[in-house]
């Protein structure tokens, strides 16, 4: 799509900068950024006047290699920042960089960590002129208008929901009202303000971004969503969403995420589902939705999730619990969120056979280790994928404010600007770097899929929780003389804080042949001998699953047997096969069975199945999104077919319903677990 800005008669240069929390080989779409071009080339002197440049960066990107992206061809007039807390302090660096080249220039800082907060910012960075307060698109808009008209940077009085610096003083203007109408607001999607594709006209981007709706009812005391908490849903147009699905569709995006607080909440989301399954049956995209769906779950709710399996569409269901503790639901201000049916909407999930992942905070006020750990085993009972989270202190936040009445000591993060909790009232310091490691290895191994099918059977087979395998694996780690425990080692003892050690870990442990070899030592050593001997066999089976079904990657060391591997065009995408896949006993089969509260035959029976992993798990197996990893998990053709074109007469996707896999001609594959580090899954 053509850029609307004209650059030819342009007056003044903006350049809006954004920056992913990922160091991962594709963009993350800028969204945000989008929205600010899109809707400021609305105004017609704006448009006449201004060239705006998104310059999108991916995490990691270094200070300054992005100072040279940005300022090798001349500095522009404005310069935009989208901020949040892991770019807070680049983009400071980057804003000192553009005051000594451009000394006239305008320096911009809009976003969640700096709304409200511009005397900490003018006091860390006083290169910056004006921090946004709110919601920015039509602010944006009336400071580029101020701009082209020649108006003082320090005398931006007129201009709502900003503070700007005037005479060494802070000024904060009148608040800026909520956009009601969200249809002000222009689309960077059917406007092209937001280059889609890459030279080869493929989508560039990992997933494509969206908003349904903004705002949140609810005001839980850690989060500061979108700047909206506490404030009612308004919604974009129906007919908006679906063109903006159509062009996704048109290019093959296989994942929309859906950046919302709450989805499933509105009776509107269900209209969203059916123009999201319409497109996918006109195009063949996209095929899953991942987003935040709303923490109490309705009948809208249900319908939705009934809707999408019919239709084979994929999404990882949430229960944002975040704690099942009363204390610390109390300190959360959750007490009002009707979650305590979890275990029955969990246990209808199962039954379905969907996919279902749950979050937890430690460390809030109120809660101990112990009722931590026995609410994560109570809640891993039904849901093994839970992600972990510990409290970070988020500006505008109750417990950011409230610190001294929990008794809080945080620091900030070395390379982001997020205060981590070390302790509190009801947790001590010791405590809160014992429960860190854990946290590393339940972020790693469980949240992020490394081992998925294991988890159900290790505990009603075995008698094994959850956490007791995560802990003995620490334990392990630790103990063990073996090489390539060294790098998990290093990663779990500097974990306390920000995301770049989960993310190596995860990393290594996906991509290089060394960290699974690694596991199946670890099960080999410490936890086989735990097992029943009359299990044991069964319980080798779905360990060997786990690793066979994870994503193929290629890149690096990559997975020395993806190189043999098949590549073929499956319902409109291409996909690595592994063919002839024997099995002892029916792993899929029986999973399915105990998901379902079903009794399941544990008898050796052989099976046979071909696998198909989605091709470009690169992204994916290099960052903790852990929503989107499991879309490159290795699938039997049933399953593909049932997320490409629906298929609602079948079973759950982790029970094909259609019996064993036909045996394909040629060579079949055995897994083997061997005692040594040498070797593999072969």
């Amino acid at each position: 799509m053509a850029d609307p800005a004209s650059h030819d008669s342009a007056n003044i240069s903006v350049f809006l900068v954004q920056q992913g929390v990922w160091d991962m080989p594709l963009e993350s779409m800028p969204l945000a950024s989008g929205y600010l071009k899109a809707t400021a080339l609305t105004d017609d002197l704006v448009r006449r006047s201004a060239s705006i440049d998104i310059k999108n960066f991916r995490g990691g990107t270094t200070n300054s290699a992005m100072a040279n992206e940005l300022f090798s061809d001349g500095t522009p007039d404005v310069i935009a920042f989208s901020v949040l807390g892991w770019n807070y302090r680049a983009f400071g660096a980057l804003a000192a960089s553009f005051r000594q080249l451009n000394p006239d220039g305008w320096v911009i800082f809009g976003g969640t960590h700096v709304a409200g907060q511009a005397e900490r910012v003018f006091r860390m960075f006083p290169e910056v002129d004006v921090v946004v307060n709110g919601e920015g698109e039509l602010t944006f808009r009336d400071l580029l208008s101020a701009r082209i008209r020649g108006d003082d940077r320090r005398a931006l009085h007129h201009v709502d929901g900003i503070s700007f610096q005037h005479e060494g003083t802070t000024v904060t203007t009148a608040d800026r009202d909520r956009i009601e109408d969200l249809e002000v607001i222009a689309s960077p999607v059917l406007t092209g303000a937001i280059d889609l594709t890459d030279e080869h006209g493929a989508f560039r981007y990992d997933v494509a971004l969206m908003e349904t709706n903004r705002g949140c009812p609810y005001k839980c005391a850690f989060c500061y969503w979108g700047g909206a908490v506490g404030q009612k849903i308004r919604a974009f147009s129906l007919d908006r969403l679906r063109r903006e699905l159509e062009v996704f569709g048109r290019l093959k995006v296989h994942t929309v995420v859906a950046c919302d607080a709450n989805f499933g909440l509105l009776p509107g989301d269900v209209d969203f589902v059916e123009a999201l399954i319409e497109t996918r049956e006109r195009f063949g995209f996209p095929r899953a939705l991942e987003t935040s769906w709303a923490k109490n779950k309705s009948k809208t709710f249900y319908r939705i999730v009934k809707r999408m399996k019919e239709a084979g569409m994929r999404s990882s269901f949430t229960l944002a619990l975040q704690t099942l503790d009363e204390r610390a639901l109390d300190s959360m201000n959750r007490r009002n969120m009707k979650l305590n049916d979890w275990e029955e909407l969990s246990a209808w999930l199962d039954r379905e056979g969907l996919d279902c992942y749950a979050e937890l905070l430690w460390g809030a006020p109120g809660e101990t280790v112990k009722s931590f750990m026995e609410g994560y085993d109570r809640l891993s009972r039904r849901v093994s994928r839970i992600a972990v989270y510990p409290i970070m202190l988020l500006p505008n936040t109750d417990y950011f404010e409230k610190k001294k009445e929990y008794g809080i000591t945080s620091v900030r993060g070395d390379h982001d600007d997020f205060e981590y909790v070390l302790a509190h009232h009801t947790m001590t310091f010791a405590e809160n770097r014992q429960m860190q490691r854990f946290l590393f290895w339940a972020r790693v191994i469980a949240e992020n899929a490394v081992l998925r099918y294991i988890w159900l059977p290790l505990r009603q087979l075995a008698g094994l929780t959850q956490s007791q395998v995560l802990l003995d694996l620490d334990t392990w780690i630790v103990e063990t003389a073996h090489p390539a425990a060294a790098p998990l080692r290093s990663h779990a003892a500097t974990a306390m804080g920000g995301t770049a050690a989960f993310g190596a870990a995860i990393t290594y442990l996906y991509t290089d042949p060394a960290g699974r070899r690694l596991l199946q030592v670890w099960w080999q050593e410490s936890i086989r001998p735990r097992l029943p001997t009359a299990m044991t066999p069964l319980l080798d089976d779905v360990f060997r699953y786990d690793l066979v079904t994870q994503p193929v990657y290629l890149g690096g060391a990559g997975d020395a047997r993806a190189d043999d591997l098949p590549v073929i065009e499956l319902y409109g995408e291409t996909y690595h096969v592994r063919h002839g896949i024997r099995l002892d006993h029916d792993v899929p089969r029986i999973h399915s069975d105990l998901r379902a509260d079903r009794d399941p035959d544990l008898r050796p029976t052989e099976r046979v199945v071909d696998l198909y992993y989605r091709t470009g798990a690169v992204a994916a197996v290099t960052s903790t999104n852990h929503e989107i990893v499991v879309h490159f998990m290795g699938m039997t053709e049933q399953q593909v077919r049932r997320h490409a074109i629906g298929d609602a007469g079948r079973g759950g996707p982790a029970d094909d319903g259609a019996g064993p896999e036909p045996v394909h001609p040629g060579d079949r594959t055995t897994l083997t677990i061997l005692n040594s580090d040498e070797g593999g899954c072969s």
